[in-house]
């Protein structure tokens, strides 16, 4: 009996955390359109911070994960004006591989360099729609808390949720 062909999206071994390269824009701009929470305006911006990031702009500083394909990517950098605080800019797994892990390694990868970096806080700021319920469930099971609530600042009747986390 042969055993089942894993899913190209299990973690194991061959999942791989790396740096930005020029050749991620495309497959970084196809997963933030495949996830449906962002606008056009939200991905004309995320490829704007990419474009900066790939420039050497050291306010951003972004990794992908890979496992045959690029599965998702994390944006972060320093807060300006604060004293090692950072920001997580963008999170994004692929909607087909979300709820394998995908998402808690891109944050720890994250977490991870803004320690090496003399970082002590990273914030995380979201939107209050019902449709981002699953993201403010991943980073409270990760261990973030509502630090913040900013009432109708994206728009009437959606809220700025400000999540934190010391390191």
């Amino acid at each position: 009996m042969t055993s089942p062909r894993p899913s190209p999206f299990d973690i194991g071994l061959r999942a791989n955390v790396r740096p930005l390269r020029d050749d991620d824009r495309a497959p970084i701009e196809a997963l933030l359109r495949a996830s449906h929470n962002f606008s056009e305006r939200d991905v004309a911006v995320a490829l704007e911070v990419i474009g900066d990031a790939l420039a050497g702009d050291p306010e951003y500083i972004v990794n992908v994960i890979e496992n045959g394909a690029i599965t998702g990517y994390e944006c972060h950098g320093p807060t300006p004006l604060t004293e090692g605080t950072f920001d997580l800019y963008w999170i994004v797994v692929d909607p087909r591989a979300q709820k394998r892990g995908y998402g808690r390694l891109l944050l720890r990868a994250a977490e991870e360099d803004v320690k090496k970096r003399g970082g002590r806080m990273l914030l995380i700021d979201t939107s209050s729609q019902v449709n981002y319920t699953p993201t403010i469930n991943f980073y409270k099971r990760n261990g973030y808390h509502l630090e913040a609530r900013i009432h109708d600042f994206y728009h009437p009747g959606d809220d700025k949720l400000v999540f934190a986390k010391k390191l």
